[in-house]
């Protein structure tokens, strides 16, 4: 199966608060940290939705 890094690069100062739960159940904590994750049709919705704030490079 494809791995995904994803890496945060936007603050979630300022966002609604469904935008911030995706991005902590993605596994991101700080800004530029990253993990990496199963390519799963579940991470890519996750993804779809903060996509303004992450960066996705396929490991």
């Amino acid at each position: 199966m494809a791995k995904l890094k994803i890496t945060l690069i936007r603050s979630l100062i300022g966002r609604p608060e469904d935008q911030r739960v995706t991005v902590r159940t993605l596994g991101l904590r700080k800004l530029h940290s990253s993990v990496v994750q199963n390519d799963t049709p579940q991470i890519r919705g996750m993804i779809n939705k903060v996509s303004h704030l992450v960066k996705v490079e396929e490991v």
